[in-house]
């Protein structure tokens, strides 16, 4: 190669280097570009961008392997993530559209996945209590004393067996459309397993119908939502090649129908309840329920825009009330999402100054 094109070489390897780590050329020509532009020059990262909670496992004293996340500092107020039936330790990462705000509480995100779900071997004689005690012994490994816990739908039943095993542990409980242990069995309870296997295998073969919304679903408004849940599906029912095997899933079903539910009279700490209105799966009508079996008096948010889907329609408004921000509401206003004092906050969404949750949900 002549010496003048590897010059010219040299030159525009190192002009590429400049442009990438935004330095400048020796010998070059003074950039023509103003300087405030300067600052929009790519640049290179120096970390790593998240691709979400990784497992970790953990060997329990029954000398069974837990699984399980725990995402943000070390230092933040621990969340406990019961997902709804059918979802792995990773399901908490279907709330990451909210991961800013998360982050900014200082909210630490912990998840132990259930009985031959994901990555964890499925025993079938394991029940609600040992979901409890796994989970108490991973806070334990981990360091966490007391922890607030958000169960979502099918998680119900466990946050309920935890809290009655701990309920000095509990800072708070979040039940949303959360299904309660007690009241009048699930329908499917007098059917049989093999029934009831044929009836669920086709949907957790296919996580495209185990995760269906409808079509007015608010979940339809957050990019990549409905992609992140049918590899949540994909992840619970096949992780371990068990090729959605319908046994756990059968198997935590009939779980449910245990009655009566533990007793939560020694639970001191507050209770959250989120229902939507629109819920055929968990019906309002569960709120009674619960109120019913829990000591004190819950606060009750009821939104009449959701269903099954008001965690992640109201999530933010969830990681508000996690953090301990119970006398906030979150609201849209002039474009600015915030956090407002509840009576102030019900005045600006009835003179329409301002709209329930945050501006996201605007755009």
């Amino acid at each position: 190669m002549k010496r003048s094109a590897r010059t010219a070489l040299a030159t525009s390897a190192a002009a590429l280097a400049a442009v990438l780590l935004g330095g400048s050329v020796a010998g070059a020509a003074p950039s023509s570009v103003p300087h405030a532009a300067e600052a929009q020059r790519p640049r290179v990262q120096d970390e790593f961008d998240s691709l979400g909670p990784e497992v970790r496992a953990a060997r329990l004293d029954s000398g069974r392997t837990a699984h399980y996340i725990d995402e943000g500092p070390r230092d933040g107020r621990p969340v406990l993530f019961i997902g709804g039936t059918g979802t792995s330790a990773r399901a908490a990462h279907m709330t990451d559209f909210f991961r800013s705000t998360r982050e900014s509480l200082r909210l630490r995100l912990l998840s132990v996945e259930r009985n031959g779900f994901g990555d964890t071997a499925y025993d079938p004689k394991l029940g609600k209590a040992d979901f409890a005690d796994d989970a108490l012994q991973v806070l334990d490994r981990i360091g966490v004393g007391k922890v607030t816990v958000v169960a979502i739908s099918g998680g119900g039943p466990y946050a309920a067996e935890l809290a009655a095993r701990a309920p000095g542990r509990i800072r708070a409980l979040h039940l949303a459309a959360a299904l309660p242990p007690y009241g009048a069995k699930p329908d499917y309870c007098g059917v049989s397993d093999d029934a009831l296997a044929k009836e669920v295998e086709g949907q957790i073969a296919d996580p495209r119908k185990w995760w269906a919304f409808p079509d007015d679903s608010p979940t339809r408004q957050i990019p990549g939502f409905a992609d992140t849940a049918y590899e949540e599906g994909a992840r619970t029912y096949n992780q371990r090649g068990q090729k959605a095997d319908p046994a756990p899933q059968v198997h935590e079903q009939k779980l449910y129908c245990g009655r009566p539910g533990p007793d939560l009279s020694r639970l001191t700490a507050p209770v959250y309840l989120y229902s939507g209105k629109k819920d055929t799966t968990v019906p309002p009508s569960t709120l009674a329920t619960w109120k019913a079996h829990l000591p004190g008096t819950p606060k009750v948010r009821s939104y009449a825009d959701s269903g099954h889907d008001v965690q992640y329609r109201h999530w933010d408004q969830i990681l508000v009330d996690l953090a301990g921000y119970g006398d906030r509401t979150v609201v849209c206003r002039r474009g600015h999402s915030g956090m407002v004092p509840a009576a102030a906050a019900d005045r600006m969404v009835a003179d329409g100054r301002a709209t329930p949750g945050s501006c996201a949900w605007r755009k």
